[in-house]
């Protein structure tokens, strides 16, 4: 992160491989029978081998590629600089209500730290099963800094089944769209996020990943530091039937539109194995 004085990383080139394993020919004489067998073996080599050569010229590695990218993206908190991360400017086309295109503008990122006291008890608990690697967080605010959203990415220490099975209860129970598992925003002093606290939440998402050791959130209200009754989840206040405060401010669109295009930011970064179309 700016000013942290960690050294930037960036990822090489994956390492190929310049010779194929080939059969060699065996000393001695061989009987018909082992002759046959010789044969099978090499044709049967030869099979797998055009099989696997197939799968990498195709830019398919299988399961070990899809293990690879998933530890990759886990350490992208220290091997990526901020701005791919959370750019400086972010455009969402399409994202706001009805369709309208958006801009956000980035006025804060906190030091990157561990996940005490970043959180709300409850939130804290249900995301205690996959373990807290780092937490990255950013604020923006709207081109007409009417509106705040805080973005954040935990990066979690889990395996990828433990990723699942957490997004799993997240999605059957429905733990994304319960207020009291709204995420914390992030107020740094001197901006427009100055007064963003926990009162003024309005909007919020949560996303657990499933190909990534990675929780991706946003949270939004007012920049005018306005407190909030009833915030409503980002999914309900997108609907277009939502009469809700945060629906008709589009502060629903506000915390989606962000968390969607931090999520592929993070994809871009890990490369084709976890990118999803946009």
């Amino acid at each position: 992160m700016p000013g942290d004085g960690r050294p930037r990383v960036s990822f090489g080139e994956p390492e190929g491989y310049d010779e194929l394993a080939r059969p060699r020919p065996l000393g001695g004489r061989l009987r018909p029978q082992a002759v046959a067998a010789a044969v099978c073996l090499v044709l049967g080599l030869g099979l797998v081998t055009g099989a696997v050569t197939g799968s990498w010229l195709a830019g398919d590695s299988g399961d070990g590629g899809a293990r690879g990218a998933f530890a990759e993206a886990g350490e992208l908190w220290h091997s990526v600089p901020v701005d791919q991360l959370f750019p400086a400017t972010v455009r969402g086309q399409g994202a706001g209500p009805g369709g309208a295109d958006r801009t956000w503008t980035r006025v804060a990122v906190a030091p990157d730290s561990d996940c005490e006291g970043a959180f709300d008890p409850l939130l804290a608990k249900a995301l205690d099963p996959i373990g807290c690697r780092r937490l990255l967080r950013a604020t923006y605010t709207d081109a007409t800094q009417s509106y705040i959203t805080t973005v954040g990415l935990l990066f979690a220490k889990a395996d990828a089944a433990a990723m699942t099975s957490l997004a799993g209860r997240f999605e059957k129970e429905g733990l994304g769209r319960r207020e009291d598992l709204m995420p914390l925003p992030y107020a740094a002093k001197d901006t427009v996020a100055a007064g963003f606290g926990a009162r003024q939440r309005a909007s919020w998402t949560v996303s657990v990943l499933t190909d990534a050791p990675v929780v991706v959130y946003a949270v939004s209200g007012w920049a005018d530091a306005r407190t909030v009754d009833e915030p409503e989840p980002a999914e309900e206040a997108m609907e277009s039937d939502a009469t809700s405060a945060p629906a008709q401010a589009g502060l629903g669109h506000e915390a989606q539109g962000l968390a969607d295009r931090v999520e592929r930011a993070l994809r871009k970064n890990v490369g084709p194995a976890t990118e999803r179309p946009s």
